[in-house]
């Protein structure tokens, strides 16, 4: 609970901003706290506990009907279309496999932070990493050849791998 002040007191606040996307994220679970905080203008109402997952699949949800996410995504001469699943070199086609494209995204989408493999893994293949594989490590190299990154798709000793721009 939010201190001196509750939560439709501030979404009244809020909502004075012009095209501010309100999530409640509330310990209130019955069914007329929900009704009253979607009534009252949030974009969207999640209760605790919850999978953090799930929140951040409502905020893209809530973030792609505001049009706050880019579609085009642009890093020195590559442009990524994020809903197209397309990338371009230099204004040449990129052929990227399903899974080259979401490994990308996720480097992008995470960039200047160093990422776990096992995290990677799970994420882009959507399993957990359970045996040491060199699948990850052939598809970095082959982004890294593609779009002429090896100075920006970074080895970080240790951990994984980092999308390093500025």
């Amino acid at each position: 609970m939010l201190p001196k002040v509750d939560g439709y007191e501030l979404l009244e606040y809020i909502k004075q901003m012009q095209d501010t996307p309100v999530i409640f994220i509330t310990a209130k679970s019955q069914i007329k706290d929900k009704i009253k905080g979607l009534k009252e203008g949030a974009d969207d109402y999640i209760t605790k506990p919850f999978v953090m997952e799930e929140l951040l699949a409502r905020v893209e949800a809530v973030l792609r009907r505001y049009n706050k996410l880019s579609e085009n995504i642009c890093i020195d001469n590559i442009t990524i279309n994020s809903v197209a699943r397309t990338v371009k070199k230099d204004n040449e086609k990129v052929d990227l496999t399903p899974k080259e494209f979401d490994l990308l995204m996720l480097l992008v989408q995470n960039k200047n932070t160093a990422l776990y493999r096992e995290i990677i893994f799970e994420k882009v293949w959507g399993e957990e990493l359970e045996f040491e594989t060199r699948t990850l490590d052939l598809h970095i190299q082959r982004l890294r050849r593609k779009l002429d990154w090896k100075d920006k798709i970074k080895t970080v000793y240790r951990i994984g791998y980092m999308l390093e721009i500025d």
